[in-house]
């Protein structure tokens, strides 16, 4: 037996005509990292690692760059996502009492710009062979396969979904309040406008959540399926029972190069029924258009730009945001890209990024210090993995992490908690900031298959 890890990367035989890498979104306990047709599904769990408090994110950096730096990889395509893989997900707060974690799979597969590619990964001396490999990934599709050839690989399908999901049977779904009534949450956000208006801090983000309870059981991969199908711009996340969908990019490494999308400001759609004018002049007059909506995104950039500066040689942002347009909400949203500087001769990092950036004012406030201290005091709740980095990282310092929004926890066999929340300034509005948080939860009540 041997600790060492080694891995082995082949090429693999999928194409968008066969659904791409949510083809293989078919088992509840899949890792998922996907946005259109591309990223990364991750099966069995060959070794993870669990952290908490202050020092998580480093704690987790330093356990990986030791996993890795010995590593045997054979991998000939070296694209980002191949080789040593890791999926994470991390505590929003520091003082929670969720475990962040990173997870490394036994099978990794990967599509991106129209590549695609298997990764074995062992801590043993078993052989790794294509047919090993291939094989293995039949195993987790389907157990009765036996072993195919990489061509045979193009038969596995998803199972058939609807965009009208229902429950079946006779058991009844409730959906209840969590930690604070919608009465009592609405007096938060009033409390937060009250603490805005002292000139203690300029914005203040609460969240939410509520309880689905789904006697027939809740079908991971199907939520999954459904999220990835339906909210394409958005990255489609998966580890450990967090699911969701979430249309904000912490940071996205690749070489040198650093990327981050930055959302604040949301409209719902359905508000634009019957408005004079298409849906996307609606959208341009009454969310780019407002100073509340604008000034609130103004805060989350300067956040971002002002955190990840010290780690860059160069960086540039929309000097005006763009309008999101997603299938329940638009948002005003920019994209921020930097190149990474050498720092003590190295690069930094994935996590020693987001151990910068995390939290940002899009999911905390600002000041940071006062926003989260008010954030434990108003929402009498912890919010675990919701609103934390959840994405990949591999050997070569690439990575997506996104900021875990849009989700939900699935906490039984047929429980799910949901989170929304809201960016809070001095003109918001209670009423008004409840109904963005049901507008935020419609992707993931629907794709439960409960009306919303």
């Amino acid at each position: 037996m041997t600790s060492t890890l080694r891995t082995l990367t082949v090429p693999l035989d999928v194409d968008s005509s066969s659904g791409g890498l949510p083809s293989f979104l078919v088992r509840d306990d899949v890792l998922c990292w996907s946005r259109r047709e591309n990223g990364l599904v991750g099966f069995g769990e060959l070794a993870r690692f669990t952290a908490s408090g202050p020092d998580r994110f480093l704690e987790a950096d330093i356990w990986w760059r030791h996993l890795v730096i010995e590593a045997d990889v054979t991998d000939p395509l070296e694209l980002p996502g191949t080789g040593p893989v890791a999926f994470g997900s991390f505590a929003f707060s520091k003082t929670s009492a969720f475990d962040s974690r990173l997870i490394l799979p036994e099978i990794v597969v990967g599509i991106r710009d129209g590549q695609s590619w298997l990764t074995q990964l062992t801590l043993d001396d078993v052989e790794l062979t294509e047919a090993g490999a291939l094989a293995a990934l039949a195993a987790w599709l389907s157990p009765a396969v036996g072993h195919p050839t990489n061509s045979q690989l193009l038969s596995f399908r998803a199972p058939k979904t609807t965009t009208n999901a229902s429950q079946s049977g006779d058991g009844k779904v409730t959906l209840e309040s969590g930690s604070l009534s919608e009465a009592a949450w609405k007096q938060a956000v009033a409390d937060g406008v009250a603490e805005i208006r002292t000139g203690k801090l300029e914005k203040l983000v609460l969240a939410r959540d509520v309880v689905a309870t789904l006697p027939d059981g809740v079908n991971a991969a199907k939520v999954l399926q459904q999220l990835a199908s339906r909210y394409r711009e958005c990255w489609t996340y998966g580890v450990d029972g967090l699911v969701g969908a979430t249309p904000e990019m912490l940071i996205q490494v690749e070489g040198r190069t650093a990327q981050a999308r930055v959302l604040a400001g949301t409209l719902d759609r359905r508000d634009a029924e019957g408005m004079d004018g298409s849906p996307m002049e609606y959208a341009e007059r009454v969310l780019a258009g407002s100073e509340k909506q604008r000034h609130e995104h103004e805060i989350a950039i300067q956040s971002l730009t002002t955190q990840l500066a010290p780690f860059s040689e160069a960086m540039n942002a929309h000097s005006e945001p763009f309008i999101l347009e997603l299938p329940n909400v638009w948002h005003l949203a920019s994209d921020v890209k930097a190149e990474l500087a050498d720092i003590e001769g190295h690069v930094p990092t994935c996590l020693a990024l987001i151990n910068a950036l995390h939290p940002t004012a899009a999911v905390c406030g600002t000041p940071t210090l006062v926003a989260g201290e008010l954030i434990r005091q108003l929402e009498h709740m912890d919010r675990g993995p919701y609103a934390g980095p959840v994405g990949w990282l591999d050997a070569a310092g690439n990575g997506e992490w996104g900021i875990a929004l849009r989700g939900a926890i699935i906490e039984s066999p047929t429980t799910v908690r949901l989170y929304a929340g809201c960016g809070i300034v001095e003109g918001s509005v209670p009423d008004a900031e409840l109904a963005e948080t049901w507008a935020k939860f419609r992707p993931m009540l629907e794709s439960l298959g409960i009306s919303s």
